[in-house]
């Protein structure tokens, strides 16, 4: 399976519980965070009105762990 691309937001807790979540679990994962880059922005904003974004593969996870950012 490919690397999971997570959508993030600086200064947003559930993104950052989020990659430690994912760390610790041991997923890979290519973090894109959206005010950094507009087309980010664009590609996130396509999937979901809020971060974080978790894509893996084809399937698309908003939150994380009933939180969402």
């Amino acid at each position: 399976m490919d690397k999971a691309i997570l959508y993030t937001l600086r200064g947003c807790p559930t993104c950052e519980k989020a990659k430690q979540g994912l760390s610790r679990r041991g997923v890979q994962f290519e973090e894109r965070r959206v005010d950094d880059n507009p087309a980010w922005w664009n590609e996130a904003t396509a999937l979901a009105a809020t971060v974080p974004i978790l894509v893996w593969g084809d399937r698309v996870e908003v939150g994380w762990e009933g939180e969402e950012g």
